[in-house]
Parts: C-alpha cells; sequence; structure tokens
C-alpha cells in the first residue's frame, strides 16, 4: 500500500506526465535527456510521472529493443537523486497478459514503484471477466491505477458493469479515463459513485481532448448509499509531458475554483477550448492520433529536451500538415506554454 502522504496527494489530486522516450537518431537509448525529462517534470513541480506507458511506447517491451526495464530504472534513479521534500508517485505501465503484467509488476516493484497503469493494449479479444481476474492477479503485487484507454491507440470499449466490478478490488486505488468520449466517461463516474468504496478511489483524467472541463466538473449522482460527489481530481495525460509547468499552474488553479478559494468565471470555457486546440495539434487528432507520439517529441525538441522526434518505429512520425498545426497553436496560445522555464531549466542544468 501506499504511504500516507502518498495516498493523500493521489486522493487530491496532482500532475502526472506520461513519461516519453528519448531517443538516438540511430532509435538507441538517449540516456541522457532521457534523464533530463524526468528532472524536468520534477522541477516542473509535478506529483508523479508514469513511465512505460503509451506515450513512452509500448514496443520498449519487445525483445530486439528491451528496454522497459531501463527506462523505469532510469527515472526512478532520477527521483531518488532528487531528494524531494514532497511526496512523488513512480507509477509503471504494464500491459500484456497476465503473466507479462505480473511480471513488469513485480520488477517495477523491484524498482520501487507505488503503482501500476494497468492496460488493456492488445488485449481487445479477452472477456471482460478475464481482465478483472488479470487485474486481481496483478493487484496482489502493487496497487492498481486503473486505465480506460481509447480504442484508436490500441484501448477497447469496456461496459459500466466492468467498472463497477472493477471498483471492487480492493487494490484498486485510481482510476484514469481516457475513452475520449463522454458518454463511457460517465460510466466510470457512474460505476464508482456506485461502489462502498468511492471515496477511495482517485479518478484522473487521461480525457486529452477534455482535460480542462474533466477536472473543473463535480459529478452529482444517486446510488443506493444516496448522493454521491465525485470530482476527478488530476490527470495523467500524454499531453501534460509537454509544457508541464504550466499544466502544474492550471491544476493549482482549478483546485483553487473547487475549493473556492477563487472565482469561476467563463474565461475557463474559452481556457478549455484553447488546451484542447493544442492537443488536437500535438495529438494528431485530424489523423485519428497516428501522430502522437510525435507530435509531444516536436514540442519537446523544439524546446532543446529532447535532440530529435524519432519513434522506435522508423514509420513513425508527423503527419503532413502536423508541425505546421503545432506551428499555429504555439503563436496562438503564447500563455499555455512553458518555453521561459525550459530555458531557465536548461541553463541551471548546463552550469
Amino acid at each position: 500500500m501506499l504511504t500516507a502522504d502518498k495516498q493523500a496527494l493521489l486522493l487530491r489530486g496532482t500532475v502526472i506526465p506520461a513519461h516519453p522516450l528519448a531517443l538516438e537518431k540511430d532509435r538507441t537509448l538517449d540516456e541522457y535527456h532521457q534523464r533530463l525529462l524526468t528532472r524536468y517534470y520534477l522541477a516542473a513541480g509535478v506529483g508523479g510521472i508514469a513511465v512505460g506507458v503509451h506515450t513512452t511506447q509500448f514496443a520498449i517491451r519487445d525483445p530486439a529493443i528491451k528496454l522497459f526495464e531501463r527506462v523505469l530504472a532510469l527515472a526512478a534513479e532520477e527521483v531518488e537523486q532528487a531528494e524531494l521534500k514532497r511526496p512523488m508517485l513512480k507509477i509503471a505501465g504494464v500491459t500484456g497478459a497476465t503473466d507479462q503484467a505480473c511480471r513488469e509488476a513485480k520488477l517495477a516493484k523491484q524498482l520501487g514503484y507505488d503503482l501500476v497503469l494497468l492496460s488493456t493494449n492488445g488485449l481487445g479479444d479477452w472477456s471482460e471477466s478475464a481482465l478483472l481476474e488479470r487485474a486481481q492477479a496483478v493487484g496482489e503485487v502493487l496497487p492498481l491505477f486503473g486505465f480506460y484507454l481509447q480504442p484508436a491507440v490500441g484501448g477497447r470499449v469496456l461496459s459500466r458493469s466492468f467498472w463497477e466490478a472493477f471498483a471492487e478490488i480492493e487494490a484498486v486505488l485510481a482510476i484514469k479515463i481516457a475513452p475520449f468520449n463522454r458518454y463511457q466517461t460517465l460510466d466510470v463516474v457512474q460505476a464508482i459513485c456506485s461502489s462502498k468504496r468511492h471515496a477511495d478511489i482517485a479518478l484522473y483524467t487521461g480525457n486529452d481532448d477534455n482535460i480542462v472541463l474533466d477536472l473543473l466538473s463535480t459529478f452529482e449522482l444517486e446510488s443506493s448509499q444516496g448522493l454521491v460527489k465525485k470530482d476527478i481530481v488530476g490527470g495523467l495525460l500524454g499531453h501534460w509531458a509537454v509544457w508541464t509547468h504550466q499544466a502544474v499552474d492550471l491544476l493549482d488553479r482549478i483546485h483553487a475554483v473547487k475549493s473556492g478559494d477563487a472565482v469561476f468565471s467563463a474565461q475557463w470555457l474559452t481556457e478549455a477550448l484553447q488546451v484542447t486546440d493544442t492537443n488536437a495539434a500535438f495529438f494528431d487528432a485530424a489523423n485519428q492520433f497516428k501522430g502522437c507520439i510525435a507530435g509531444l517529441h516536436e514540442v519537446l525538441q523544439r524546446q532543446g529536451l529532447m535532440k530529435g522526434i524519432w519513434c522506435l518505429d522508423p514509420a513513425e512520425g508527423l503527419s503532413p500538415g502536423q508541425q505546421e498545426e503545432i506551428d499555429r497553436v504555439y503563436a496562438a496560445y503564447p500563455h499555455l506554454h512553458d518555453d521561459v522555464f525550459v530555458k531557465q531549466f536548461l541553463e541551471n542544468s548546463s552550469s
């Protein structure tokens, strides 16, 4: 189980970037920039990092590539060396059939990770009952961060009854809701609100197309326990792998609104659309997210946090017109990027 301070942080809500993979031109690991990225996230004020997830590229597990353990270890080492005075959640993505997922969870535990983000990637033909049995087995190794992954990048549609049963697994401490679909998002929220464990499970947005509105909303749902109110308290997001310092500020401002320390205004709706517009460019929504990882790499390269946009798959890169879209949102929303912070960070890192 988590320590009390990490449990409190998870329930309060925090920024958790999905960690990218820094590569050399020959597609071998660029260890310097991989470590630099982790240090950037820590300096930006995040409360956690997620490694070995979709943004890190699932192919790190391929026997010919074999980078899963290495990238998890590098991030854990950087967190330890930072000697932070605040709690920091280390989350490892695990995937595959039950045996593989358990092996990956055991490795993450050995490396000092706190939770596993349990993906259904590649398990589209599994029954929901089999997925629940798998979750139960992995949860015996480390606490679970559930993951509703959108079908466009390897996930699958899951029923509300699946999430109702998933919530009853004692190891489940959080769920990343990322179907990019309002109805399926409501399925998860309603399932958790109907559970006796609703107060023990933190909800995080992974809906990169709807980040701000997810975080601003309070869900009020009738259940067998009466009226239950539930917030999506933070985000575990590929989108927050870039412009991260501003993402921390965004969540702080939203928490202030939700607590009553700041006033909600219609400007929030405008900012919500601006964030979604930037995500459309980064994630290549116009081309069914084919360039989503390369788009994040493009931003990090521009800032000096990566050397190139190379992905493990040589065929994976920016889509036609995507670079121009990133140019457009960069110019349109200067208040959303953190170039000044990154410049100072890099200067401090080289001194």
